[in-house]
Order: structure tokens, then sequence, then C-alpha cells
């Protein structure tokens, strides 16, 4: 895949991470956007690096996308934990 369409899958796994795991984040909807590219670009890492799943071309591939959200998530909860409490 193109540089453009794992922008375009971190949109959409930071949007379906946002759905998954709901509540007020410390850098509102920009923050969200860009913790779904970065959790996008270090899940395909990861999956393509320890998991042996190598990213393939095909943007529908469920693993692809599974890694994606997955890296969304992480990222997602980990800045919670470390800036949650600046927007109280």
């Amino acid at each position: 895949m193109s540089i453009i369409a794992w922008i375009i899958l971190g949109l959409l796994a930071g949007a379906i991470a946002k759905i998954l795991l709901p509540g007020r984040d410390p850098g509102g909807f920009i923050g969200t956007t860009v913790i779904g590219i970065a959790g996008a670009f270090i899940g395909g890492w990861i999956s393509a690096r320890w998991l042996d799943h190598p990213i393939t071309k095909d943007f529908y591939d469920g693993t692809t996308w599974a890694a994606a959200i997955g890296g969304s998530l992480v990222l997602l909860i980990a800045y919670r934990i470390m800036f949650g409490h600046s927007r109280d």
C-alpha cells in the first residue's frame, strides 16, 4: 500500500478506535486522528516485524485492518493514561 493508503487507513482506524473506546480525549479530534495514523503505522510495523504477517498490497486485508485498529487502541489508551487529566 502507498503512504496515502496508510494515512486513510489510519484515519479510519482512529475513528474505529474512538468508537470502541469512547470518552473525552486530551487532544480532541485532531489528536485522535494523529493517534489513529500513528497507530496504523505502528500496528502494521509490529504485524510485519514480530507477528510474521507481511504487509500486503491489498487495502481490504482484514489482518492489516486489525493491526491498524489495535495499534490505534494501544496508542489511544497510552495517550489517555499519560495526558488524560489535562482536560479536567
